[in-house]
């Protein structure tokens, strides 16, 4: 079969112009994608200063930590890959995916004058950004945040985040996004909690245009937020999908349950909980044993 190719990076030139550096990479083709990323015409839309496409990558939030590490590499910059396959989400977790949609890391400049790390509350932003881009582009579904990186439509996770930081005041925002594929491709227990656009529509949203929506969106959210870090709690609260449920936060060997009363101002998960009102910082909803780690 012939070899697929992928274009990277793209990079802004001295005179403010954006030049494309080709740089061709080879795969073994075994499928299809029929969803191209014109990289001049996302830079254009997204405001991207470094934009990388490839074919198949490990992970592209290992290139992303190693772009961020490059003092001279200009940001914001994004990493796209066709295929992962080393994906990775919270506290160890892997990353299922069909092959074809939406894997993206993006790196930012986070430091300032006033902060030595990025607000914690750019993952729930993040997510914010994202449900609303979805919202925009699939009028038919209702994506709600699910506390602290997931969005879901149903009850089912339909894209995920991860939030990391460099010791160089960076931040890394790894995004997936099932913009193709089946829940009936997805092994099993994830079978049960995925979904797909292709389920719930009957076709792929390009990844282009989602990305062209989504990523000014975070900009911009990010950017509000780094001045009122209360900026994105009103558009959070109003895709909030645990408001109201039971939930069961664990954190180590701790467990917490509660009823979800939404997010505070300052981003954490208020729970009514037997012993009273509990804002929690950090956590999962997900029982360490049953975090999918691929095996």
């Amino acid at each position: 079969m012939p070899a697929k190719t992928a274009m990277v990076p793209v990079f802004p030139t001295l005179a403010g112009r954006t030049s494309i550096v080709s740089h061709m990479e080879t795969m073994n083709e075994t499928f299809d994608f029929p969803d191209p990323i014109d990289p001049a015409a996302l830079v254009a839309h997204t405001g991207l200063a470094t934009f990388e496409h490839h074919a198949t990558i490990g992970s592209t939030m290992e290139r992303a930590r190693e772009l961020a590490s490059l003092p001279g590499c200009p940001l914001p910059a994004a990493v796209v890959a066709d295929l992962q396959t080393l994906g990775r989400g919270q506290r160890g977790a892997r990353w299922w995916q069909a092959p074809g949609s939406l894997a993206v890391s993006v790196v930012v400049d986070a430091s300032a004058p006033s902060q030595a790390s990025p607000p914690a509350v750019w993952s729930l932003a993040c997510g914010v950004a994202l449900a609303e881009s979805l919202a925009v582009l699939v009028p038919m579904i209702e994506p709600l945040l699910r506390w602290p990186n997931d969005v879901e439509v149903n009850g089912r996770k339909l894209a995920g985040i991860l939030v990391e930081t460099t010791p160089g005041g960076r931040a890394i925002f790894g995004i997936g996004v099932n913009t193709t594929g089946s829940s009936h491709e997805v092994p099993p227990p994830l079978d049960k909690k995925i979904v797909t656009l292709p389920d719930l529509t009957g076709s792929i949203l390009p990844r282009e245009s989602l990305l062209a929506e989504f990523l000014p969106r975070l900009f911009l959210l990010l950017a509000a937020t780094a001045d009122d870090p209360e900026a994105f709690v009103p558009r959070y609260r109003a895709r909030c999908g645990l408001d109201g449920q039971p939930v069961t936060v664990f954190s180590g060997d701790e467990r917490l349950t509660g009823i979800c009363r939404g997010i505070a101002a300052d981003g954490t998960l208020v729970l009514d909980t037997p012993g009273g009102r509990m804002h929690v910082t950090s956590g999962s909803l997900t029982h360490p044993a049953d975090v999918w780690r691929g095996d």
